[in-house]
């Protein structure tokens, strides 16, 4: 459908059977039903508007605010206040988040301290928190500093040792988290050419004596001393340094 531009962020008085919804609300009934009271008594206009994306003529799906367009239906309201949004595939989303019916989801590959620091601070005040006990500023370094960059998993976050174990407690990452990995993964190399058998193994995968032989390899001076998790983000970097000429 052809939608004019003039008419997107404009505010319509629509008739509600000319509204669909295909995502509800999780108000609790008797809010619903307490504020649909409350709308009938002050004259049945909803000053906050629903937005609305044009589905077909004289059709329109209810993209945010869902809670208003609930309580305008328990009022039996005849017409309700619409604020017509594009109809591009980013304003759902963008509504729902902005309506506070969604919480956003940033890219755990690309995500500033600051952004990292945002989240986990958000998750560990959350209600019942899997990571209420969680160091944030530790948890928050560790991640930073990690070669996240070509995770395509969030199972890494799990060798840094920062407080963050499979289960609920790497779960709820998810919630505020998606991984899209930067650019292409480099194959890991082999520590000898005679032994083809750690050929696209990834390093997360790999046992310490690998990992070692590994380091050995490329030339990472002090690897006897360091950790697993350490070897990993020391490879990983050597390995993207390597490569910098070729992805120029």
């Amino acid at each position: 459908m052809m939608l004019d531009p003039s008419t997107i962020g404009s505010l319509k008085y629509l008739y509600l059977d000319e509204l669909i919804a295909s995502e509800g609300t999780d108000a609790p009934d008797f809010v619903i039903r307490a504020t649909a009271q409350l709308l009938r008594q002050s004259g049945g206009r909803n000053w906050l508007p629903v937005v609305v994306q044009p589905i077909d003529r004289d059709r329109y799906q209810v993209i945010g605010n869902t809670f208003v367009y609930a309580v305008a239906k328990e009022a039996k309201l005849e017409r309700v206040w619409c604020v017509i949004a594009d109809t591009s595939e980013g304003a759902v989303p963008l509504a729902r988040a902005l309506a506070r019916e969604d919480v956003p989801r940033i890219n755990l590959a690309t995500a500033t301290r600051e952004e990292l620091s945002a989240a986990l601070k958000y998750l560990k005040a959350l209600p019942h928190s899997p990571l209420k006990m969680l160091n944030t500023t530790s948890a928050i370094n560790r991640i930073h500093d990690a070669p996240r960059q070509s995770w395509t998993t969030f199972t890494p976050i799990t060798s840094l040792r920062c407080g963050i174990t499979k289960g609920e407690k790497l779960d709820v990452l998810k919630t505020v988290f998606y991984l899209s990995p930067v650019g292409t993964p480099l194959p890991v190399e082999s520590a000898s050419q005679d032994d083809p058998s750690n050929q696209g193994q990834p390093l997360e995968q790999m046992t310490l004596a690998q990992l070692k032989e590994q380091a050995k390899a490329l030339g990472i001076f002090g690897f006897s001393k360091l950790r697993k998790d350490e070897l990993v983000v020391k490879i990983c970097r050597k390995q993207q340094h390597r490569a910098a000429p070729l992805l120029e």
